[in-house]
């Protein structure tokens, strides 16, 4: 009996220890797997973040950019506005050139009237002045190929002293301010 025993509590011991070996490796099988599952957590949440990161600063790019878009807009609004600020006031006032030049085209023999002309023309020499001095050009017309961006046909004619397509006659002065036409000349083409 005492060698049943023993046997009896070998098995039992070597039971237990099977038990304990399997419950220690189920136990690091267990740890290992908890392991990998946390760091596939942490990946995750690490992607997580990075993908939030990326798109956070992707946008901080774009508002960046269409900062700085509205900035070069606006500035160019400004260089534009400065640019062409006189542009209402010279509109208004080339009526008055006009007359100016309608009225200094008068032919007279009267030294009243000479003297009135001269001080016309000296007031006309000025506005003048004042126009250029605010950007204003005169538009070129007479003898040029006819531009319709510079120009207004309002007649055609067949001159045989002219290269076809070119202004013969100037009705109207046109003028420029910088780069933008104000008033196109009023002119006579050749077919």
């Amino acid at each position: 009996m005492a060698n049943e025993k023993d046997t009896l509590q070998e098995e039992v011991i070597e039971e237990v220890l099977e038990s304990e070996e399997d419950l220690s490796n189920e136990l690091h099988n267990d740890v290992d797997q908890l392991e990998i599952d946390e760091s596939t957590d942490a990946l995750k949440k690490v992607s997580e973040l990075e993908a939030a990161i990326e798109e956070k600063e992707n946008k901080i790019l774009r508002l960046q950019a269409d900062f700085d878009n509205y900035r070069r807009r606006v500035r160019l609004d400004q260089e534009a506005a400065s640019k062409y600020r006189a542009q209402n006031l010279v509109s208004d006032i080339l009526p008055a050139l006009d007359n100016f030049e309608r009225a200094l085209k008068v032919d007279t023999e009267d030294e009243k009237m000479k003297s009135l002309l001269q001080g016309m023309e000296m007031v006309y020499r000025q506005l003048v002045e004042a126009v250029k001095n605010e950007g204003v050009e005169v538009i070129e017309a007479v003898g040029q190929v006819f531009d319709p961006h510079l120009h207004q046909a309002v007649m055609q004619v067949e001159d045989s002293n002219f290269e076809p397509n070119t202004v013969v006659e100037e009705f109207q002065k046109g003028y420029k301010l910088y780069d933008r036409v104000i008033r196109p000349s009023m002119v006579k083409v050749n077919q």
